[in-house]
Order: C-alpha cells, then structure tokens, then sequence
C-alpha cells in the first residue's frame, strides 16, 4: 500500500510539472490575445479613418473598409489562436493540416456556397455596389447597410430587424443612395373645385418650399396626375437629398392640406349613402 502511495504521489508530481508549464502558456496566450483583439481593432479603425481623411474617400466607403479589415483581422486572430493553442498543447500542426488538406478536398463540393459568398462579396466591394449606411433592396430585403463583410452583408430594415444576406443570394442591388431621390406628392381635390385655383394654392406652397435645403430641384406643380372615382389628383414632384425624400414628402402633404383648407378647397373623403326604402 505505501508503495503504491508513494508511486501514486510520484506520478501526482509528474503529472503536475507538466500540466502546470502547459497551463501557464495557456494562460498567456488568452490574456495576450485578449489584449492584442481590441487594441488591433482600434488600430486598424484609426487607421482607416486617417486614410479616409488624406485620400477625401465617403464616409460610407470608409465605414466599409474598417468593417472589413477588422472583419478580416478578426478571422487571422482567431487561426492564429487555435494553431498557438494546440502548439502549448504539443498537438503537431503539419499532420493536422495535411488532414485538413484530405478533409478539405472531401467536403469541396459541400463548401461551394461558401466559396460562392467569398466570391461574390468580393465582387460587390471591388465594384462599390454597395456601402455602410446606403439605404438598399438586396437580397430580398430593403433597409440600411451596416455592414459589408466577406461572406455576409447586414442590413437593417426601417422596421428595425438586422437581416444577415449570404453574399452569394445577392442576385441583384438596388441602391437607393447614389444622386439624388425623388419626392413625389399626389393630392385629391373635388370635381366640383376650380382646377386652376387648386394648382395656383399648390404652386405657392410649391415655391415656398423651393427655399427648403433638403430639395435639390424643384418641387414643381406639374398638374392634374389622374380623374379617380370621386377626386381630381394634381401631383408634386421634386428632387431632394439623399435619404431626405420621405420627411419632404411628409411636410409637403401638411403645407398643402392647410393651404387648401384655407383657401376652401375640399379634399373629398368617402361618403356613405343610405337608401331605405318604404313599400306603400
């Protein structure tokens, strides 16, 4: 008994003097790459946003070369994590990779989409269809991109959902952000107003908006649009901002409601008829 206690402690000892080497590499390996993670991707974003500045390049396509780079920066540190991890471990590297190598090759047809995403990210960077805070329809989806990363691109709908598009089902872009938009306004009056009246009222209220620094050109009154069930519709339209077009609009249909008002012109509603009918 003692001697299989004494070679129990023997072995206890053995077994401690390596685990704790082992354990203490680990342990500087997770506090230095804790460090490096955050302080690289600092880095790298002040780095981008002083090359942004000398080379004048949009704000846009600088948020979307610092994603990418630390997008990129991150996937390195984590690769280099794993290989100086299973090194502390005396896991060998070579003979893993060569596995990986016979694996890869397996699994090749399974990872086209993959290679599809990486393909066709790279693609829509290179070509600028795309950038961080563009308001687009891509994919399926529309809203503001946060993101623009080598396999996935996010984007934000206006309803506050962050949708996550595989690059490679980015068959097609819509890119709302690129000159300016279009601020289109239509509005009903009765058929028994003065058409001619009508346009004078929207025309002015047109020309006070025409002093608004949101609209590039315009708005202009370009008259009557269509002859609907029970109103005559006079459309508005003008060039605005980028991203500014729905706030006109919405102050557009106010100005106008309340200069029709006041000049007595009637914006007609539905009305419901009752018949009733009496037998004699």
């Amino acid at each position: 008994m003692n001697l299989f206690k004494d070679g129990f402690e023997i072995n206890s000892t053995r077994v401690a003097e390596l685990l704790i080497p082992v354990g203490l590499e680990i342990l500087i390996i997770l506090i230095a790459f804790a460090i490096i993670g955050p302080l690289g991707k600092k880095a790298i974003s002040l780095a981008i946003q002083r090359m942004g500045k000398q080379r004048k390049l949009p704000e846009g396509r600088t948020k979307t070369l610092e994603k990418l780079t630390v997008n990129i920066f991150s996937y390195v540190l984590i690769f280099l994590f794993i290989v100086m991890l299973l090194g502390a471990v005396n896991i060998e590297i070579g003979p893993l990779l060569a596995g990986a190598g016979i694996v890869g090759l397996a699994i090749g047809f399974g990872a086209q989409g993959l290679v599809s995403d990486i393909v066709t990210g790279f693609f829509i960077l290179l070509e600028r269809q795309v950038e961080v805070d563009d308001y687009v329809t891509a994919g399926g989806y529309e809203g503001i991109v946060e993101e623009v990363g080598i396999r996935t691109t996010k984007l934000r709908s206006f309803d506050g959902t962050l949708n996550f598009i595989p690059n490679r089902n980015i068959m097609g872009v819509s890119n709302h952000s690129r000159g300016n938009m279009r601020a289109l306004v239509d509005i009903g009056i009765s058929y028994d107003e003065n058409i001619d009246q009508a346009l004078q009222v929207l025309k002015k209220v047109a020309d006070e908006f025409a002093e608004d620094p949101r609209f590039k050109e315009g708005p202009d009154v370009l008259g009557v649009q269509s002859l609907g069930d029970s109103d005559i519709v006079l459309r508005i339209l003008g060039k605005t901002e980028n991203m500014e077009q729905w706030g006109v609009e919405r102050d557009l249909r106010k100005a106008m409601k309340e200069a029709l008002d006041e000049a007595g012109i009637e914006i007609p509603f539905p009305h419901q008829v009752y018949v009733d009918k009496k037998e004699d």
